[in-house]
């Protein structure tokens, strides 16, 4: 399967991490004590700046927030009403984008695959990229729900299922998170992590069996996806639907259980592949937070500049669950990065999925 495009979006309005630690102490009254730790999670994030769509203006000040940042936590209900309201002209943008990228008309499409762990509806994001783009109402859709931050590589294994399936198969894929709309009040450590690293944004992925008039080497071919759940490791992470928002749990021993489990699993894996860990060329992490990231690179022994653009997209766009890794790839790509790559994401369970591409 090749990725003939992606195309990435995220919302117009940015918030500085400083503003953001502003927000969470107007919003969540903490003691001394709390206060220091919490500037320590938010300074420590890796993350510089966000984009949100609960900001009114673009340079996100805290002074300025919108009303739905209110001393009253909005519930699960009003939460949802803003995904429904803001997830489309996102998921719209990314769309755009991968079509232009790909070369491929909406009228080309046959498979619609859409992937969402931070928001529901129905008729959903769906439903409005087939009547924006004129895609075929015969297209087949399929939805990859609540799989968390590893839920674009899942998108990912159905599509290429379509297209060995159909090799005249051309699929639209597109991840889209609102994770600000779940920004948490009281304080927890969990919380005070969640609130300091996720963001939102959203990606989208046209695949085909081959392109056509263009150089292969120019696209990432999908050779093998992967999966493995970490034995005994439920209380890791977790993503939850409470009565205001979805509520995460990320456990501190989460890096200790990535470099104690991954290694021997994905030596396994690239072996079936022909391949050894020192024969991929680029590897495109999931930047779940930079102790992840610094955990999975010492479990490979990778410089840690083996895992900079990672890094980099952390830095700037800060955790999006699931089109994260997309943009990940884009960075990659942009930069020249040598093949093969190995994307490679955590989730709830705790599960590793990753995907090798030459």
């Amino acid at each position: 399967m090749i990725i003939a495009g992606i195309g990435t979006a995220v919302p117009p309005h940015t918030i500085e991490q400083s503003a953001a630690f502003e927000i969470m102490k107007v919003l969540s009254p903490i003691e001394p004590h709390q206060s220091r730790l919490s500037r320590a999670v938010y300074h420590n994030s890796g993350v510089s700046t966000r984009h949100c769509v609960i900001l009114d203006q673009s340079e996100g000040e805290h002074a300025d927030r919108q009303q739905f940042f209110t001393e009253q936590e909005p519930t699960t209900l009003d939460r949802m009403k803003k995904y429904e309201v803001s997830a489309i002209p996102l998921a719209l943008e990314s769309c755009g984008m991968a079509f232009e990228k790909s070369g491929r008309l909406p009228s080309e499409i046959t498979h619609l695959v859409t992937v969402s762990c931070t928001g529901f509806f129905s008729p959903g994001v769906d439903l409005a990229i087939i009547k924006h783009f004129g895609i075929s109402p015969e297209v087949a859709r399929t939805n990859v729900g609540f799989m968390g931050c590893h839920g674009l590589f899942n998108g990912l294994r159905v599509a290429q299922a379509f297209i060995e399936a159909d090799p005249s198969a051309k699929v639209l894929i597109c991840a889209l998170e609102l994770c600000s709309l779940h920004h948490q009040y009281e304080w927890t450590t969990d919380n005070m992590v969640a609130n300091a690293l996720f963001a939102d944004g959203s990606a989208a992925i046209v695949a085909e069996s081959s392109v056509q008039n263009d150089n292969p080497d120019n696209h990432y071919k999908l050779i093998k996806t992967g999966s493995y759940v970490f034995q005994d490791t439920e209380f890791a992470m977790s993503w939850r639907i409470g009565d205001h928002g979805f509520e995460m749990t990320l456990s501190a021993e989460t890096p200790r259980l990535i470099h104690e489990h991954l290694r021997p699993w994905l030596e396994k894996w690239l072996s079936e592949q022909g391949l050894a860990i020192k024969d991929v060329g680029s590897w495109a992490v999931h930047p779940g937070g930079p102790r992840i990231l610094k955990a999975f690179a010492e479990s490979i022994d990778l410089p840690i500049e083996g895992v900079a653009s990672s890094f980099h997209i952390l830095n700037h766009y800060g955790n999006m669950s699931s089109p994260t890794i997309a943009f990940v790839m884009n960075h990659l790509k942009e930069t020249g990065a040598a093949k093969p790559c190995v994307a490679i994401g955590f989730g709830p369970g705790l599960v590793t999925e990753a995907a090798l591409f030459f």
